[in-house]
């Protein structure tokens, strides 16, 4: 797996989001600065409460021009409930295989505990 470093230029990408339309890196960029985060499985524990303070700091990183996105490999039907329950107020995209999060580095193995996760 190889991450990217400091001063890397971030692979480009277009994919549905929750509401199923098109969301490119390239037309986030335009407005300013983009924080891209990914998550392994909507709905989950630590990915809700991840999801939630992104929520909660909109109002400080709007007045810095950030778009958030959010990436994962759940489905576009499945982002939508995730953002529906949870109120949230960005952009949720579905990398379904995950050909982003490897572009960028992050997909790969993961301990937890005794147990290993894709």
């Amino acid at each position: 797996m190889n991450t990217l470093t400091l001063g890397d230029l971030a692979p480009q990408f277009t994919l549905q989001n929750q509401f199923d339309q098109s969301v490119s890196l390239t037309e986030a960029l335009k407005t300013g600065p983009v924080l891209v985060y990914f998550y392994p499985k909507a709905s989950t524990p630590g990915c809700t409460v991840q999801a939630q303070g992104l929520r909660d700091s909109k109002g400080q990183l709007a007045n810095h021009n950030v778009t958030v996105l959010g990436l994962s490999p759940d489905p576009v039907a499945k982002l939508l409930k995730f953002n529906d329950k949870q109120e949230l107020n960005f952009a949720l995209l579905s990398d379904e295989d995950h050909a982003v999060a490897d572009a960028f580095g992050v997909w790969g193995e993961k301990q937890f505990t005794p147990r290993n996760f894709l």
